[in-house]
């Protein structure tokens, strides 16, 4: 996680921290997992970590190195990484990425912005602050002041599957 990056102390950021967290490496216990938030300077209690992880979708699965892990899926198999989801929607849904300054202009069809923006947040890009997301535009503030243009780029080599 970004050291600049400060959790509110919200039920959905904690949440979305939780979803973050298991997506990013593997979280073999509720302990494990509490630890982590302790790291964040996120407190909780065993009972509201059990409610967020059943909140979230998060079910125990067999990691590929053995033993189980926390994984968040519609079916319960371990989904894909969030660079991975980010790389797929892009080719599904970026229909053009333009920058000037820190900003990122990306168009997509019509309803889809909030959805690829909801994926550019997961993927807890360091170089990226936020996004802000209409009906069919998504805007993405670099951190880098002069850094909208190249991240325009990687969003259209994520798109055409260049990017490594």
């Amino acid at each position: 996680m970004n050291p600049l990056t400060k959790i509110p102390a919200t039920k959905a950021a904690r949440q979305a921290l939780i979803r973050r967290l298991i997506e990013s490496e593997p979280i073999r216990s509720q302990g494990d997992l509490a630890g982590r938030l302790e790291a964040a300077d996120i407190s909780v209690t065993q009972a509201t970590l059990s409610r967020d992880l059943v909140d979230i979708g998060a079910v125990k699965v067999r990691a590929m190195a053995g033993g189980h892990v926390y994984a968040v899926g519609e079916s319960g198999e371990a989904s894909e990484s969030s660079d991975q989801r980010l790389s797929r929607l892009c080719s599904e849904l970026l229909f053009s990425a333009d920058g000037s300054a820190n900003l990122t202009v990306i168009r997509t069809p019509s309803g889809a912005a909030q959805y690829l923006a909801s994926a550019i947040d997961g993927h807890d890009d360091l170089d990226i602050v936020g996004t802000v997301a209409g009906d069919d535009t998504v805007m993405v503030i670099s951190r880098d002041p002069h850094g909208g243009m190249a991240l325009a780029q990687r969003f259209l080599d994520r798109a055409s599957g260049t990017l490594h």
